[in-house]
């Protein structure tokens, strides 16, 4: 892993320039990620990625180019939001620019919001890049669209990882019958599906599970909502992974 002093040696005619992105790498797919993120990758002095982040997508960074990793790797815990933070202001105030690489989009569940915050708070600008989202492109990936005419009218995006008070009311989105698409949800899939069904979300619901969309090793799990999370844990199903749930699934093509 890179430090704050390895990165010292960027070019110095970058010096001048104090710019910062918050770059979203998509669903893991190279050619899934645009061509502004691909851009701004080639000017970056640094770049911190996300664990999710493909690293093949590195090919558009710089020969010179400072790589920080701060995801979790290998069951070390992962780097505090605020020590992020500080590394890319640190490199900021050195006047190097800085690259914030997220896998998917950077504004959906992937705390993009409270870095661009705590930038802005320190009088740094930054520019947003979109990135698809997982949320989209791995119900797209075994040919599930997430909103259709026949079985929803829209699409809630939720995260399944919560305890206590900051749990998902179940019961609520249940209610909405539009189609659930469940970010870092594997771990509490048994929960999820109880509350479901305690809410009185039909057993007959369609459900897929999708890992590692839009990469090589994808692999998913087609069930309805009563045999979902049986169904998930015959197949060895684990994250990163997206949970799919609603008439659409029904839609999904038997991928292989």
């Amino acid at each position: 892993m890179s430090t704050l002093h390895d990165c010292m040696c960027a070019d110095a005619a970058h010096a001048a320039m104090k710019r910062a992105w918050l770059i979203g790498a998509g669903p893991g797919d190279v050619e899934l990620m645009t061509l502004k993120a691909t851009r701004a990758l080639a000017q970056a002095d640094v770049i911190l990625v996300d664990d999710l982040v493909n690293p093949d997508v590195l090919q558009f960074a710089r020969a010179d180019a400072c790589i920080v990793y701060v995801g979790k790797r290998g069951g070390h815990p992962s780097t505090p939001q605020h020590g992020i933070v500080e590394q890319m202001l640190a490199h900021l105030n050195e006047g190097r620019s800085v690259a914030r690489l997220k896998g998917g989009d950077p504004f959906v569940f992937g705390r993009g919001g409270e870095e661009q915050q705590a930038l802005h708070a320190a009088g740094v600008d930054v520019e947003i890049v979109s990135g698809i989202t997982a949320g989209i492109a791995a119900p797209a990936a075994i040919g599930i669209p997430v909103t259709h005419r026949d079985h929803a009218q829209g699409v809630v995006f939720v995260t399944g990882h919560g305890a206590g008070t900051s749990e998902p009311d179940w019961a609520a989105l249940a209610a909405t019958r539009m189609t659930l698409v469940i970010y870092m949800g594997m771990r509490r899939l048994n929960d999820i599906v109880g509350a479901l069904l305690a809410a009185g979300m039909s057993a007959q619901t369609p459900c897929a599970a999708i890992e590692s969309a839009t990469r090589p090793e994808q692999r998913h799990a087609l069930a309805t909502l009563g045999d979902f999370a049986d169904a998930v844990a015959r197949a060895g199903l684990g994250s990163p992974a997206i949970v799919v749930i609603g008439g659409v699934a029904s839609l999904a093509k038997d991928v292989r």
